[in-house]
């Protein structure tokens, strides 16, 4: 069962960052930084507007970012626990 959290990160990602790749094609549990989707630092800062935005959270420090950021799936897992879901 695919989770609606995770295609909708996948396509935010997609379109806040001008990718030129499909959002399905984004390995879920692949890093989204260095080897994995190969995103850098500034990328890190327009995913983060785009998620406070769109999810009204807040990524209050490096150290949180890190690991929020660590791939789809942990992202979604952190946007989860910031909304109550889980």
């Amino acid at each position: 069962m695919a989770d609606p959290l995770v295609a909708e990160l996948k396509n935010l990602i997609v379109t806040r960052l001008k990718l030129e790749v499909a959002p399905d094609s984004i390995d879920a549990a692949a890093p989204l930084f260095g080897e994995g989707l190969g995103l850098d630092s500034i990328d890190a800062l327009e995913l983060v507007v785009g998620i406070e935005k769109q999810f009204g959270i807040r990524i209050a420090d490096a150290e949180m970012g890190k690991k929020a950021f660590a791939s789809v799936n942990a992202l979604a897992e952190f946007i989860g626990e910031k909304q109550g879901r889980k």
